[in-house]
């Protein structure tokens, strides 16, 4: 499927079935966009032949995987024909056990969208009037309260995806309104009717890799966004340091051309006024956090492309098993649940997001530090006089990104190496993707919370720079951003908590309000 142009997600509905889905189109449901089930002759006889064609087997009492057998290690034992229709309600109901904390609302309907994505293909044996009512619940903000604990990543989401097609038969618990509600009640509010799973269908919204491609969408996004958020507060940095702009020239970075890489240093070469920013820096050499920068966040970067393609085609992919090719007239029994993919993806995003954090923590230790930051205040302090000496500005905060960046590096241990045999050793060996996905959305709240303290305290040390040598012209995108950061926080002078000033910054973060490149 061709991917929908810009002009479709900005239309405020965003089509299923005719082209494939982008991460962007996932976070726009995400955030609230409404959907459509595409109407066109070709989505619907491809959905309605793959759903023909499992009618058909049933009523020449073929043998499939999950529609007359029971499930996993169970596929030995037969269902009688009178039970068929019973089975994918159990499916959903002794699947219900998920624990931990609850996937929010946003999550819920990110992971709404991924599971339609992979249904709308048409190889999954699933009716339209599944599909509609899925269409539905998120245009009726109707969102399945979904545990975040419990999946192994294969065969993929299947606890946590339960939870869909607990709703769709009108149990559980929903978001509805800003409350969570019984699904029932809702149900009965709107003169809906729970829906009758058909043979499959069950599986077919269990079975697949949509809670984790969902959370990898969010974190490729912020990822995205922290890469370009962290240039410029390298830039920010140079300049309160007094650095040295030649770092960054593009002629250096011809002789080590990794593209993202030499994007990084672009921006920042661009946001210090290239050469003329600082033509006689006092060290012809700074630190490593300055210096390699662009080498730090350019891992980022460059990996960025290989992760969108990866999650996308995750996305936009027949997930489940088995595959109901209609046009092939065939049953596929194979293991498309199995989420290495987006475990590898997000195993790697949290790394390199981690370092991320390891850099800006250096940086702020340098603008703290009397010893290393060129003559700006200790702590980044300013008040003066006699009462600089029990003011101490950003101490604490330098401290608390340490402990933010220790965490989020001690979280970068692949879980896609953790795999456990599970399901009377059926499933011996798993992906872990969904926690691959969430260790990576934890890493990145970490590493939000150090780049609002690295941006708080560098907009601190540009002002104090500028108050010791006068107002230096700044380029027009560093002018922007101390700008917005002017609007929002007031110099530390006196000293005084800025818990809710770092909050608001991580979440204006996550929200990509800050300017960037």
């Amino acid at each position: 499927m061709e991917q929908q142009t810009t002009s479709a997600l900005q239309s405020g509905i965003i089509t299923l079935g005719e082209s494939a889905l982008t991460i962007e189109q996932v976070n726009a449901i995400a955030d609230g966009a409404k959907v459509r089930l595409s109407d066109s002759e070709q989505v619907l006889g491809r959905l309605q032949r793959s759903a023909d064609l499992l009618d058909t087997l049933l009523r020449q009492d073929g043998e499939i995987y999950g529609v007359t057998t029971g499930y996993g290690d169970s596929c030995t034992v037969s269902i009688p024909d009178h039970l068929v229709e019973e089975l994918p309600l159990h499916l959903t109901r002794f699947h219900g056990c998920g624990l931990g904390r609850h996937l929010d609302l946003r999550q819920g309907r990110a992971v709404l969208a991924a599971r339609l994505a992979s249904l709308v293909i048409g190889r999954s044996g699933v009716s339209v009037a599944l599909l509609q009512r899925m269409v539905d619940l998120l245009n009726h903000d109707i969102i399945p309260r979904i545990p975040e604990e419990g999946s192994v990543g294969a065969s993929g989401d299947l606890t946590p995806l339960s939870y869909i097609g607990a709703v769709l038969v009108g149990e559980r618990e929903v978001y509805y309104h800003g409350e969570v509600r019984d699904t029932q009640d809702v149900y009965a509010e709107l003169g809906w009717q729970p829906l009758v799973l058909r043979p499959k269908e069950g599986l077919a919204l269990m079975n697949g890799t949509a809670v984790m491609t969902a959370l990898a969408c969010d974190a490729f996004a912020r990822a995205e966004y922290l890469s370009r958020l962290c240039a410029r507060m390298t830039a920010l940095c140079s300049i309160a340091l007094k650095g040295n702009p030649y770092h960054f020239d593009p002629l250096l970075f011809q002789a080590k051309p990794h593209p993202g890489q030499a994007e990084v240093a672009h921006w920042i070469y661009q946001d210090l006024g290239g050469n003329d920013g600082n033509p006689n820096p006092p060290r012809l050499q700074d630190r490593y956090s300055l210096r390699c920068a662009p080498h730090v966040v350019g891992v980022l970067a460059d990996v960025l492309p290989f992760l969108r393609q990866t999650i996308e085609t995750e996305l936009n992919s027949a997930n489940d098993n088995p595959i109901i090719d209609g046009e092939a007239g065939r049953i596929l029994h194979g293991g498309h649940f199995y989420g290495g993919h987006i475990a590898f993806a997000m195993d790697s995003l949290k790394n390199a997001v981690a370092n991320l954090a390891d850099l800006m923590d250096r940086q702020l230790a340098h603008l703290v530090d009397t010893k290393f930051n060129n003559g700006l205040p200790r702590n980044l302090s300013a008040s003066t006089g006699e009462r600089a000496a029990i003011n101490h500005g950003f101490k604490a905060v330098q401290i608390g990104a340490s402990a933010w960046t220790a965490e989020a590096l001690k979280q970068t241990m692949p879980a896609s190496v953790f795999s456990r045999s599970t399901e009377c050793h059926n499933q011996d060996k798993v992906s872990m993707g969904t926690i691959s996905a969430r260790d990576a959305l934890r890493v990145l709240t970490l590493t939000e919370q150090v780049a609002s303290a690295l941006l708080l305290a560098s907009y601190q040390a540009v002002c104090l720079r500028r108050r010791l040598e006068g107002e230096q012209p700044l380029t027009s995108g560093i002018t922007a951003l101390m700008s917005q950061l002017a609007q929002e926080f007031d110099l530390v002078i006196e000293d005084r908590p800025l818990e809710h000033s770092l909050r608001q910054t991580a979440t204006q973060i996550q929200q990509q309000y800050w300017q960037v490149p």
